[in-house]
Parts: structure tokens; sequence; C-alpha cells
């Protein structure tokens, strides 16, 4: 293996590339990102750099970043192709914003998004961003959401279940199956009487209190008008 290494180089202590001799000699690109709390201008200097790196490399090798880029990247629409549905956040926060920024107009997809996660790392996740969610409000002085956050710590990791049981108690995990099943449910459920058990209800039309003004009335209204005209446009 050392022996198809073909090139290594230490960028800064927060990036390193190795280019191997591979089929299309390729390129592994190790960063570490700035986490999610420091400053703007550190961030936008991580990305310049990473940025000037990728465009000093030959074009025709393949790519491949690894590290650590301290982003949630989460499953918004309007950031596919870029990432996939399986990612373990639902919506990205700016170091995820900023990873989808980069990889997009490089023709780069973020793995990690295309695959499913086991549940095991999912609840490692899930503690990594409720405790950094916790330590943020600590620091902003939210009350309130620090408190609302330790109560949802404290109950614990729950993961997410599309399975739902049938009339007869089995398991449906096939997307059809369910709604199928919450169709039949709802049509059960809706649909209490048919059409011929609707009784047929009698509107009566109550009589006008008051009889329609005579011919002989509607002259005199209209000769104690000031202009002799009725009201309304010519």
């Amino acid at each position: 293996m050392i022996s198809a290494v073909n090139r290594v180089e230490f960028v800064s202590d927060r990036m390193s590339y190795l280019i191997v001799r591979g089929l299309w000699c390729d390129i592994f690109l190790n960063v570490h990102a700035p986490t999610e709390d420091k400053m703007e201008d550190i961030k936008d200097r991580f990305y310049e750099e990473l940025e000037h790196v990728l465009n000093k490399l030959p074009k025709y090798h393949m790519e491949i970043m690894l590290g650590v880029f301290n982003a949630n990247v989460g499953r918004e629409d309007i950031f596919k192709p870029t990432i996939g549905n399986e990612s373990l956040h639902e919506i990205s926060n700016d170091n995820g914003v900023r990873v989808v920024n980069f990889a997009t107009p490089k023709n780069l997809i973020i793995k990690s998004t295309m695959f499913p996660h086991h549940n095991s790392h999912k609840f490692k996740q899930y503690l990594k961003d409720r405790i950094d969610k916790l330590a943020t409000n600590s620091k902003n002085k939210n009350i309130r959401d620090l408190y609302r956050g330790i109560n949802d710590f404290q109950r614990g990791y729950q993961p997410r279940s599309n399975l739902v049981k049938d009339e007869n108690d089995d398991l449906l995990a096939d997307s059809n199956n369910i709604m199928n099943m919450w169709r039949n449910y709802f049509s059960q459920l809706l649909n209490v009487c048919r059409v011929s058990e609707v009784r047929q209800i009698e509107i009566h039309i109550a009589e006008p209190l008051v009889p329609d003004n005579s011919d002989f009335e509607v002259e005199i209204a209209i000769a104690k008008l000031k202009t002799y005209k009725s009201p309304g446009s010519d």
C-alpha cells in the first residue's frame, strides 16, 4: 500500500491530502472543519483554503474527501441530488449548508446521507446533537429551551419506525400496503351510513309576514321624493 502512495502534503493543521496510484490516481483529502459555534470569518477562511487546494489538484483525478466537517446535513429537497434521504438530521445547520454549497458546484456527493444508519449510530448522533443544543442554550441563557431540552434528554432516544399494524395485528412495512390500510380504515370510519339510509328531511318555507306593496303605495312614495325620481343611477 505504501508503494502506491504518490504524494502526501500537509496543508495546515485542519487539512491534508494524499495522492495514490489507483486506476484513476485517486486523491484523498482529510479535513477538520471548524465547529458550528466558530466565527464566520474562521469558517470562511477554512472553505477558501479548501477551495484553493482543490483547484490546484488535477481535474481528472477521483477526489474523495474524508474527515470531520462538524456539520448537520439535513434532508431538504432543495439540496438534492447532492444529498440523499438517509441523513441523521432533518434540517441542515450553518455548517451543513456550507458543506452542501461547497460540494454542489463541484458535482461532489455527500455519501453519509445516501445509506441507512444503524440505530446505535443514530443514538450516538442523538446524544451529540442534544448535548450541543443544551450547551448552546446554556451559553445563550435560553432558560425555557434549556429546561425543555433537559426533559427531552431524560426521556432518552426513541428511534422512529414506519411500521404499522393492520386489523389482524400483522406488521406492515411496505409503503403501498400501509397506504391501503389507512385508506380502508378511514373509509370505514367516515362512511358510517349509506345514501339510502339518510332520512329525507322536509323543509318548510315560512310565509312572508309583510305583504307586498300595492301600486298605489309605490306611486305615493315616488311623489314624496324631492326630485320626483326613484333613487339610483339614471
